[in-house]
């Protein structure tokens, strides 16, 4: 099955410079790492934990209870991390990319489209909200939450990469927003 089925006609990527094929393959070489147990287990507690972006609502959620000072700024931080999700389903919703075919996923998925990964957007944006706020940890577990997403075999790196992007850009648009009330 094509990877790009669903993005209309667009011609054939293969063209330039082989970018359809890489995506596969380095989709591939992430998927092999799987066949760790350690690895895959560690990318399937990532997988539900961030799905519909509850791990980083939770988050959000914990910081505003526990940063009474700056409680407002979390909560619009969550807010933000939230509509970054919410955008990245609409996105889905029009491109219609489906999901990798030509390896075997380690996980169910709650839809069938693949791009951009909402998993890659809610995570990059609580990355940005929640590291602005002195959340330090919260990075270094986006990032393995991206990564992820390729281990269990159901994003391409482009669906990833976009995802990040728009969390990142999201949360950037919101910063002044957020930080705006941090007096609260």
């Amino acid at each position: 099955m094509d990877p790009l089925d669903g993005f209309g006609d667009l011609g054939d990527l293969d063209d330039f410079g082989g970018f359809c094929g890489l995506d596969r393959r380095i989709l591939s070489a992430f998927r092999e790492y799987g066949a760790d147990p350690r690895v895959a287990g560690t990318a399937r507690a990532l997988s539900r934990t961030g799905e519909h972006g509850a791990l980083w609502l939770v988050a959000g959620l914990a910081g505003a209870a526990v940063d009474g000072a700056r409680r407002g700024a979390w909560l619009r931080g969550t807010a933000l991390v939230a509509g970054a999700h919410l955008v990245s389903m609409g996105v889905k919703r029009v491109v219609r990319r489906p999901r990798p075919t030509h390896v075997e996923p380690l996980v169910p998925t709650a839809g069938r489209h693949s791009f951009p990964s909402s998993h890659a957007t809610s995570a990059a944006a609580a990355a940005v909200a929640f590291g602005a706020l002195g959340a330090r940890a919260v990075p270094p577990f986006a990032t393995a939450m991206c990564v992820s997403r390729l281990v269990v075999g159901v994003h391409y790196p482009s669906d990833v990469a976009a995802g990040a992007a728009l969390g990142a850009l999201t949360a950037c648009a919101g910063a002044r927003w957020m930080r705006g009330g941090a007096h609260d």
